[in-house]
């Protein structure tokens, strides 16, 4: 069928935008003016003019709308938020971080993301990068105000497949063709968040990497350290006592981040369980007009954007560049 008898089927109520990036801004803005409530994928549009024009049309509407930034919603990234918020770390002083793959290491490897008119002006910052900030700013309560960024294109010429190629398949084979790459294929970032700094890479060609997503944080009382290969764990550093391992375990974690670990300790919450903690905070909120919503919205999509295009303009000048208040 064709997404437009979604959009204007009356028993549907909400809508999930999973396309490629360039399918985002029509189909969320044709589902809003259809009285469709809408989450969407990341990125939420492929620029901040589109972002901005989807925040302000959601808003006038009065409809609910998500961002699917689901990585934050591992218990133990929620256990780090909670013990930062009730002080364990003191104030915030470095914030860093990756996330590595190795999906696009080779010369061959192919997928729409590489296409700039379907992905956008960026790769792996608007893929996985923005993934590091939404968690990082979720976690310490601070925001990202400027930075200063390098981008590498390490396979200039990739070889298309002409039968298209797969997304983490590591397929090879069959007949090419030379195409010129205008995306990254890695990135580092440093950025200020008030008083504290802060440093991330973000990279598709780390062999061996497959979700490498590592937050750490470290203030004036200890620090921590969460990684997404193995999300069970919360490493906490201090300086005068031994550091400690945290397994989840819901009667072990602050009340708020218990309420994200639906399993007992020792049967491991995953990736699809982050889905999961998204979508029903999202549902909740549609079912009940009263709630704040708690996940991230379109607000959250058109920050990550103006991160995004500061990154990139930061890069073309070789020079710090501010985030945009407004």
């Amino acid at each position: 069928g064709d997404w437009r008898d979604v959009i204007h089927d009356p028993s549907i109520d909400a809508v999930h935008v999973c396309t490629p990036n360039d399918a985002h801004f029509p189909i969320a803005k044709a589902a809003l003016e259809a009285g469709k409530h809408v989450l969407c994928e990341k990125p939420l549009a492929m620029s901040v003019a589109e972002a901005k024009a989807l925040t302000d049309l959601a808003a006038a509407k009065k409809l609910r709308n998500g961002l699917c930034h689901n990585l934050r919603y591992y218990p133990m990234v929620q256990q780090m938020r909670s013990m930062r918020e009730a002080g364990a770390f003191g104030e915030i002083l470095v914030v860093q971080g990756t996330y590595s793959q190795d999906w696009m290491l080779y010369e061959t490897d192919w997928n729409w993301r590489v296409d700039p008119s379907v992905s956008g002006p960026s790769r792996v910052m608007a893929d996985i990068g923005s993934h590091f900030f939404d968690m990082a700013e979720h976690v310490t309560g601070l925001r990202v105000s400027s930075v200063c960024s390098d981008l590498q294109i390490f396979w200039p010429t990739r070889k298309r497949p002409k039968s298209g190629g797969e997304t983490f398949s590591g397929k090879a084979g069959g007949e090419t063709v030379d195409t010129k790459i205008v995306t990254e294929d890695f990135g580092a970032t440093l950025f200020r968040m008030g008083k504290a700094r802060g440093a991330m890479t973000a990279s598709q060609v780390s062999a061996g990497r497959k979700n490498g997503l590592v937050l750490e944080i470290y203030g004036t009382k200890g620090g921590a350290t969460w990684r997404q290969e193995t999300p069970e764990e919360l490493w906490l550093g201090h300086r005068d006592a031994p550091n400690q391992l945290l397994m989840k375990d819901p009667s072990l974690l602050e009340k708020h981040a218990a309420s994200f670990a639906d399993y007992p300790g020792g049967h491991a919450e995953g990736y699809p369980d982050t889905h999961k903690q998204l979508y029903r905070r999202f549902y909740a909120s549609i079912s009940d007009p009263a709630l704040t919503p708690d996940y991230p919205q379109f607000a959250d999509g058109l920050r990550q954007m103006k991160i995004l295009e500061a990154e990139l303009a930061s890069h073309k000048a070789r020079a710090w560049m501010d985030i945009p208040t407004s």
